[in-house]
């Protein structure tokens, strides 16, 4: 867990506590169905996290998760967070998710604008 905090104009970051990966029990991103940035650790006792985004907390689940595949191989719970964006094999998913997310978004968007406006025969 990391503390940011700013001096004057400089910003710091100081680690304020870790743990190890395969004593985490549960990720829990409270709700699914709406844009929070929190979410619980659970670990021998429970955290309360603030991620910087929404974004970054998916990130955050979907790089333990891999971790977790990679070299534990154990059973990680990760609840309350919305599978598309979670999986690697959803349409969504690349290297650069967040922004690949947002284009085929707008791509879709213009696409039904576009239909919108086209006369009916």
């Amino acid at each position: 867990m990391v503390k940011h905090f700013r001096v004057d104009r400089e910003e710091k970051y100081e680690i304020v506590e870790k743990w190890f990966l395969k004593d985490l029990e549960m990720i829990d991103g409270k709700e699914a169905d709406t844009d929070n940035p929190y979410f619980d650790m659970h670990f021998h006792k429970v955290y309360s996290m603030e991620a910087y985004s929404c974004a970054s907390k998916y990130t955050f689940a979907r790089t333990l998760n891999k971790l977790n595949e990679m070299y534990l191989k154990k059973d990680l719970k990760i609840v309350n967070f919305d599978n598309t964006y979670l999986n690697d094999d959803s349409i969504w998913s690349s290297n650069n998710r967040d922004c690949l997310v947002l284009m085929r978004i707008c791509f879709y968007a213009s696409n039904l604008l576009c239909l919108s406006l086209c006369p009916l025969s």
